[in-house]
């Protein structure tokens, strides 16, 4: 077992995690991986020989393995699933430790979410990340909201693991509570929108 403490955590290894996981790993960055199924955590990892991951099969062996302040990203389906794993985090953590949703879920849920980690003095980012899988893997658009405080902490990962258009990241901190989130849903409107364009032209 790895003794050395890992830059990031990661929650829910579907496409869009594993695909995350490994762009932040081939940026030189340590991560720590759990799924609520810990086989899929453990095949994920032995999948991928010489990397800098760690599969944790508890919630509290996961949390142990990240340096501080934490940083632990989720990527589960939005809804109930989001306050499930966060419910479960919460007792884990400790104040100014960062929970990130990387899901889309829906802004209003981000400012509820958002007040209440806040009130435990934790610090909780609603994050929008854009690309699907292979963004995911080579380079999304990311729109991380929350604190101005934990942009100074997720800038240089968020960098560098997002895309690029002539040299310039394609991630800034868009504000407070769940403004990434807000808009993120305005992006996904556009996007659609401009396919159905495309379908019908």
């Amino acid at each position: 077992m790895p003794t050395q403490h890992s830059d990031i955590g990661l929650i829910g290894l579907a496409v869009m995690g594993q695909n995350l996981v490994l762009n932040i790993e081939s940026r030189g960055y340590a991560v720590s991986v759990h799924n609520r199924t810990a086989e899929v955590a453990e095949r994920f990892v032995a999948q991928h020989p010489g990397r800098r991951l760690r599969a944790e099969p508890t919630l509290a062996g996961f949390v142990a393995s990240l340096s501080r302040p934490r940083k632990v990203m989720l990527m589960v389906k939005a809804g109930a699933a989001v306050d499930a794993v966060i419910d479960s985090l919460v007792p884990l953590l400790e104040p100014g430790d960062i929970v990130i949703d990387g899901g889309n879920s829906l802004y209003t849920d981000t400012e509820r979410r958002d007040a209440r980690l806040t009130a435990l003095g934790l610090r909780f980012v609603g994050t929008g990340v854009s690309g699907g899988e292979e963004g995911a893997r080579k380079g999304p658009s990311i729109m991380p909201g929350g604190p101005a405080s934990t942009w100074q902490e997720l800038r240089p990962i968020f960098e560098a693991i997002s895309a690029k258009v002539d040299g310039e990241p394609c991630v800034v901190h868009i504000g407070p509570g769940g403004a990434g989130h807000y808009v993120k849903m305005i992006h996904n409107g556009i996007e659609y929108g401009d396919m159905q364009l495309i379908c019908e032209a």
